[in-house]
Order: C-alpha cells, then structure tokens, then sequence
C-alpha cells in the first residue's frame, strides 16, 4: 500500500513540477487529448481546454465560423454540404437541405402524435417514422432516396467540426465532452453519444448545457453561489434552467420553456412586415423563393446590426422589381416582437416556482444563445431578477466553452482542477407558448 501511495504522490508531483516550469518559463502546452462540442439545434461549435493557462479556445471552420449552422445539405449526386455552405443554398435546393435534426433525435413518436404531425408541415423535406417510431429524413438522390436518421445528421456535423479541430491543433482528436439540453433523457443523451462515435469519437461525457454555461463562467469555482438561473434563448428554442451548487456539484431542480421560441421568430415578424410593404408599394404578391431567401438574409442581418445601432436600412434587390429599401429602429423591432419578448418571463417564473425559490434567492444569472445579444432580451432579464446578467462570453460560444473547461479537466489539463459534476435530474421541463401559438394549435 505505501509503494502505492508513493507512486501516486510521485505523480502528482511531476505534474505540479511540469505545471509549475511550463508557466514560469513559459514552456509550449500539451497538446489537447478531448474536445468539448456544443452540438447544437441551429448552431454547432467545437473547443479545448489550454493547459498551463487554463484559458479555452473555440476552433474556427474553414469559413473562420466560430458558430457553425447545424445545417447538412446533398447534392443530386450525393455530394455533401455542411454549415455556411448549406445555408446559402437552401433556398434552391429545399428538399435536400436538413435542418433542427437535434429536434427529433432519440426521440420515438406514435404516427397520430400531434406535436410530431405539426413539425412535419414545417420543413420543406420529409421527415417520417420508422415500423418503431423513430423520425427520418428522405433525400431525393439522383441514385435514388437516401434515408437519414438524425444522429446521421448529427454525425456529419460533428465530423465536419472534428476535421477542423484536428487541422487547427495539427494532431488527432478522438475523444469528445458534448452537452446536451438538460431536458434530455437517457436514449436522446446515448443517440447524442452515438453520433459522436459515427463520427470517429469516443465520447467521454454528456454534460447539460446549463452546466456546460456555468462552468464557462468559472461559478462552481465562486464563493457563495448555491442558486444559478441559466436564460438559454437561441435560433427556435427558450430554455431556463434554475441549477443549485453545492460542493462542485451540479443539481437541476426545474426546467421550463418555450420550444417554439427564438431569434427565427423575431425575423419572421420583421419579415412579414418588410414584405407586405413590398407588396403595397408594388401591387403584387412576393412568391419567389429566391426572393424571400433574401429578404429572410437582410432581415437576420439588421436584427444583429440593432444590437449595437438605435436603427438600421434592409435593402434587397428582387427579381423583376426596383431596390427596396427601409429602415428600421431598434424601437420597431421590440415594438413588433414586443408579446414574444414579454413572453419570455412565463418560463422564468415557472421555473423558480418548481425549485420554490424567489428572485432575490438567485446568485447568478448567465445568459445563453445568439438571441440574448438583443438588448431587449437582457434588459427584461435583468430587471426580473434586479441584477445584471452574465454575459462576458459570446453567448453562442458559451456552451462549447464550458464543455471544452470540463474535457480539459477529464483530460488531466494544468493548473489541475476538481471537475464538476453533475446529478441527473428527474424533473420534467414544464413548456409554455405565447397567446398567437395557442390561437394557431386550437385551428388546426
């Protein structure tokens, strides 16, 4: 046993030993062992762990694409087109371009389930079920239909990330710390495991994406945080998420949101204004894909210049017409979406009654997705809990960041660190809808 025990200190010495030397003459690090992926439902990012500084970094793709599109698209002779890429073709090419595959993974449905009937009329490829249940996607080929299940999809996605991480830290990468939604239960976490190792990687843990936030901010190394409240509104989905600490420990003790909401909503009221003004100044409908695919691009891009600027022109080119243009102010725009953003208290509130605790009783509040940039978003974060929100880090990038913190931990990254865990939750995400999706399901 003494033997043992000598070995054991004699190894962590060599580490303190190499850990200390590699800062002080500032020594090249090691290169990583495990990635940490956000694989995400609109947006994807791949990062590691720097051991000696502790600091992470989040890889670009070979666009410079820190957040990558989880978009996968074919071409008729089957070639494959991942992110940015299938993103500018979607328009032209709809029924082989797949999107929100993370909506359907490790999930089974009954052919007569409604929420499954409804999600189907909202893509233009085909989605259907399988003799058990489980969703697919049907790509029309010029060899014939290739059949994809989502975890294909996510594969394809993580292998794309992979390869671009690989090239960055010039070496292999096989093992990964991926998150997923802390809603998700046991088969949709292993379908999520199981993608990553059709895309050559072992995965090491599935973390929640709450957690994943929280450690990006370093809060399981804070003093006196026992109550963190995580506002994850992305590209579809609002996710809250209230975790309590304790010991390095993470506990999920309620979980409510909105699947139907997020910045491609705020963009659909933008666009059906801007459109119906085209309409009105021209006298005639916009109908053409093409068309709308622009006005759908100009409108994404003045919803992020109005994080920054009180206003902002969309101007588009349309076939057959002359340029249109209009600005908008950021007063508009909340004007416009202005019950969606009200909306977004209903989950936050519902998911401090089900951990029964207040506002006052919230330590920490760390906003998560591209849609809590929008000023109005953390302005009504902020004024419900009375306290300013985290939001140091890109909130898009967040997530990848904590995972990449934990994968560099379980990959034995200097300065040494506990890594934080986390209890699998048995609670049940309480979902909630704004008063116009209620009025759109009572008339279907």
């Amino acid at each position: 046993m003494s033997s043992s025990m000598s070995l054991v200190g004699g190894g962590i010495f060599v580490l303190l030993v190499a850990g200390y030397f590699g800062q002080k003459y500032g020594l090249p690090p090691p290169a990583p062992k495990i990635v940490g992926i956000d694989l995400g439902t609109t947006y994807s990012s791949i990062g590691y762990y720097h051991a000696v500084s502790g600091d992470t970094t989040i890889v670009p793709d070979p666009l410079g694409k820190r957040s990558v599109p989880s978009v996968v698209a074919f071409l008729a002779n089957g070639t494959v087109i991942v992110g940015t890429r299938a993103v500018e073709q979607q328009e032209k090419n709809p029924t082989r371009t797949i999107y929100d595959a993370k909506r359907f993974i490790g999930r089974t449905y009954e052919k007569d389930n409604q929420n499954f009937i409804d999600d189907k009329k909202r893509y233009p490829f085909e989605v259907k079920l399988d003799e058990k249940g489980h969703a697919f996607f049907e790509i029309p080929l010029d060899s014939g239909i290739k059949k994809l299940y989502p975890e294909d999809v996510g594969a394809i996605i993580l292998k794309y990330l992979r390869d671009a991480a690989e090239k960055h830290v010039k070496g292999s990468l096989t093992q990964v710390v991926i998150s997923v939604p802390a809603e998700f239960e046991e088969l949709q976490r292993n379908a999520t495991a199981k993608a990553a190792v059709m895309a050559g990687m072992e995965a090491r843990r599935v973390i929640s994406e709450p957690t994943a936030a929280a450690l990006a901010y370093g809060l399981h190394k804070k003093k006196g945080v026992e109550h963190i409240v995580v506002v994850d509104l992305g590209g579809g989905t609002l996710d809250v998420s209230v975790l309590w600490l304790q010991g390095g420990v993470f506990v999920t003790q309620a979980m409510a949101g909105n699947n139907r909401l997020g910045g491609q909503d705020f963009n659909d009221r933008v666009q059906k204004m801007i459109v119906k003004k085209i309409e009105d100044k021209t006298g005639k409908g916009v109908e053409d894909k093409e068309d709308l695919q622009q006005i759908r691009l100009a409108v994404e891009a003045a919803k992020l210049r109005l994080t920054d600027l009180p206003q902002t022109r969309v101007e588009v080119h349309l076939h057959g017409r002359e340029p249109f243009e209009y600005t908008i102010t950021r007063s508009e725009f909340e004007s416009i979406n202005e019950d969606l953003f009200k909306s977004i208290e209903l989950p936050i509130g519902a998911a401090l009654e089900d951990a029964q605790i207040t506002p006052d009783d919230v330590d920490e509040i760390v906003l998560v997705g591209g849609s809590t940039r929008i000023p109005k978003v953390r302005q009504i974060v902020g004024r419900y809990f009375n306290k300013e929100p985290n939001h140091g880090i890109d909130p898009e990038l967040a997530v990848a960041t904590g995972a990449s913190v934990q994968a560099g931990v379980i990959g034995g990254g200097w300065p040494l660190q506990v890594a934080a865990m986390e209890l699998p939750t048995k609670r049940r995400k309480r979902h909630f809808y704004t008063s116009e999706q209620r009025k759109n399901e009572e008339e279907l």
